[in-house]
């Protein structure tokens, strides 16, 4: 039977940078088909789309994949057999492009009917497997306990102090955290600012072909101006010529002409209205594109600042780390020397008994 097509939906290509993991890059410059294969021999599904000659998307659905809807108009989720994540941005006319709802819906289906079919036949790899990365965990957990120091016996125990850790270790979490959402939200902008250029171009093109359809047309309605002068030039000659008015078949064709040219003027009145309110639209969607941009630039200047804070915290923390050493060896030093002094003092004790007791 081979592979066979199960849903199929319209939408433009992305896929993260390999070299920042941060940024998309386009993988077709206009909106291509993405479908969804069965393969009924292998009980296997994969997403593929094809762009001219060239195959943009070839991926096998795994129980581990998510799709993740990032906005109203946009998609992921990552192919770790490819090291990729991929992106679909769909179009806002939603009378000729499925909506990402319906991607969404179909991904989770077939997710589920491809675990479905992996667990039936390899239930104890995955086990295994699951005993295999539990294992590092747990020993990543013991490995990150604070450490002790034992000075004179088992019940004197030195604990190093966890606050100034705790603190910093938190606020780099948070500014991490922060930071990952101005990606996400960096990613977004420059998805919605690719539509907005595709929109931009496709209404440039079509403003430019009806620029050339209305010097066609301004052509055209001179012609037929010339015309009607010639014709109407004609019928006062016939008047003149004859002493008499023309036949009525000469005036019935005059008339019809007349007609027709008034209504073909009608017309083209009509296009270049038209034309001038596309026109609007393209000046409003310019104005989206500007917004765009200044976002995008907003998003990036405080994505550069809070990796400016994370490196300043970095610093702080290697700085803490470091005095808290020095501190720790300060104070190992003064136990030494007070268990000599100790030593000392029970020897100089033991004399004194000595003494006294002669």
């Amino acid at each position: 039977m081979g592979e066979q097509p199960i849903f199929s939906a319209r939408a433009h290509v992305f896929q993260i940078d390999p070299s920042t993991k941060r940024n998309w890059i386009p993988a077709s410059k206009h909106a291509v088909t993405v479908s969804f294969f069965y393969d009924a021999n292998r009980n296997v599904y994969r997403i593929i789309s094809v762009g001219g000659t060239k195959a943009i998307i070839n991926c096998t659905v795994t129980p581990s994949m998510t799709f993740t809807k990032t906005s109203q108009k946009f998609g992921q989720w990552a192919d770790s057999r490819a090291n990729t994540v991929y992106g679909l941005g769909f179009a806002t006319e939603q009378q000729l492009h499925q909506p990402i709802s319906s991607t969404r819906d179909k991904f989770k289906e077939v997710k589920d009917a491809a675990r479905l079919a992996r667990e039936k036949s390899q239930d104890k790899e995955l086990a295994n497997t699951a005993l295999t990365i539990a294992a590092p965990q747990d020993l990543a957990d013991e490995l990150q306990s604070p450490p002790v120091m034992c000075v004179n016996g088992p019940e004197d125990k030195l604990f190093r102090s966890q606050s100034a850790d705790i603190t910093l270790s938190s606020e780099k979490e948070r500014i991490k955290k922060m930071l990952s959402e101005g990606s996400i939200c960096e990613m977004n902008l420059e998805a919605e600012l690719f539509t907005l250029q595709d929109s931009n171009s496709k209404l440039v093109a079509a403003l430019h072909e009806a620029n050339t359809n209305v010097e066609q047309w301004k052509k055209q309605l001179a012609a037929y101006q010339e015309e009607t002068e010639r014709l109407r030039e004609q019928v006062a000659e016939l008047e003149a010529h004859g002493g008499q008015g023309p036949s009525d078949l000469l005036k019935d064709e005059l008339t019809q002409s007349l007609e027709e040219l008034e209504a073909l003027l009608k017309a083209k009145d009509e296009e270049i209205h038209i034309l001038q309110s596309k026109k609007a639209e393209y000046h409003e969607m310019e104005h989206a594109r500007d917004e765009a941009m200044h976002r995008l630039r907003e998003t990036e200047m405080r994505n550069s600042e809070l990796e400016r804070r994370i490196q300043n915290t970095e610093q702080n923390l290697s700085n803490s780390l470091e005095d808290r050493d020095r501190v720790d060896t300060e104070i190992q030093r003064a136990i030494e020397i007070l268990d000599i002094k100790i030593f000392d003092l029970n020897d100089l004790r033991q004399s004194l008994v000595k003494l006294i007791d002669k």
